[in-house]
């Protein structure tokens, strides 16, 4: 078991915290062809954006995300260089933790867009490898691997942010 300092979680809990929030004040900013005709929405029960989207995962992020979405070891800790590794996109990481536009704009946009500054990441923006429609496939098939629980969960989430 890793001992980690309250004062530490407190810190990241913090930092989490500011960094969402930004995300999701940022994200609605940044214009997308979506965003002007009607919210992201995830197709996880639509066969053919999941296989397609499963394709694509194996293409762009399974080399860092892992082929069954389990992430790198100790991902919740900053390496030497102070870079996260690859949080895991199953239903043992945070990703079903935001909204559908908040996750399509951090992969199509990146983090330092979102938040407008730089941060120390991995992760590349696909804003010039990916069409929308992509992206929407690769997320909608990470989705379609969680649990009905977690599907269920996420929906909400999506759901709250609607009505803000």
């Amino acid at each position: 078991m890793t001992n980690i300092s309250f004062p530490r979680v407190k810190t990241l809990i913090i930092i989490s915290c500011i960094i969402l929030g930004m995300g999701f004040g940022i994200f609605s900013m940044i214009p997308t062809p979506h965003q002007a005709n009607s919210p992201i929405s995830l197709m996880p029960k639509n066969p053919t954006v999941i296989n397609n989207g499963k394709i694509l995962y194996e293409n762009y992020c399974a080399a860092c995300h892992g082929k069954k979405l389990e992430g790198q070891p100790n991902w919740r800790q900053r390496d030497e260089d102070g870079y996260l590794p690859a949080p895991p996109h199953n239903k043992d990481g945070h990703t079903w933790h935001h909204p559908d536009a908040y996750l399509f704009a951090m992969t199509k946009y990146g983090i330092e867009a979102m938040i407008g500054r730089t941060y120390p990441n991995n992760m590349p923006a696909y804003v010039e490898k990916l069409s929308d429609e992509d992206i929407i496939a690769i997320l909608s098939y990470i989705k379609s691997t969680w649990p009905e629980n977690i599907q269920f969960q996420h929906d909400q989430i999506n759901a709250q942010v609607s009505t803000q």
